[in-house]
């Protein structure tokens, strides 16, 4: 069984004559980053390789998070994940090394939103909304390549805010 850790972008300024794709994250959005990065770095197994798109929002989010893990993981930071859609996102997925047991995925909505619906059928509070630093993670029977929308088992959804409200939430 592998491991996806889909998880949003944390709060980013809006946008200004940078453009988009160099929106910085915000105080809170950092602050969030780090209480989510202490939640990731209790989940077993911790990821092995992390995904993130070049955008300065998920860069830096992936900084806030980092610190918190042991082992530092395989980074690979890729253009085509910004703001790419859920079918992109699964076909990037489909292509990972089969020997990734645990893969972090930072990037944008709706795309991960929709992919994290369809990969798990979800009708509770993931398919509601995916707010900026929420995390789902999700367990993948069988090959990368073979993974398709409702194949994925939802384990866990947090949000900074769900963290707050539980400070003694257990991921396993």
């Amino acid at each position: 069984m592998k491991s996806l850790y889909i998880f949003r972008h944390a709060k980013a300024a809006p946008e200004d004559r940078e453009g988009d794709a160099e929106r910085p994250l915000t105080k809170r959005g950092r602050k969030a980053a780090a209480e989510m990065g202490e939640y990731l770095a209790k989940l077993a197994p911790a990821p092995q390789l992390v995904l993130c798109s070049t955008a300065l929002r998920t860069r830096e989010t992936l900084d806030e998070v980092f610190p918190a893990f042991d082992r530092a993981p395989q980074l690979l930071f890729e253009d085509l994940l910004y703001l790419a859609s859920a079918t992109r996102l699964l076909d990037r997925l489909r292509r990972l090394p089969e020997q990734a047991e645990s893969v972090l995925l930072i990037g944008h909505n709706p795309g991960l939103h929709q992919l994290a619906a369809a990969l798990t059928s979800e009708t509770g509070t993931l398919a509601e909304s995916f707010p900026t630093a929420a995390l789902a993670v999700l367990r993948v029977p069988g090959r990368w390549s073979a993974l398709r929308p409702h194949h994925a088992k939802l384990i866990d959804f947090q949000t900074p805010k769900s963290l707050r409200a539980d400070p003694e939430s257990d991921p396993d």
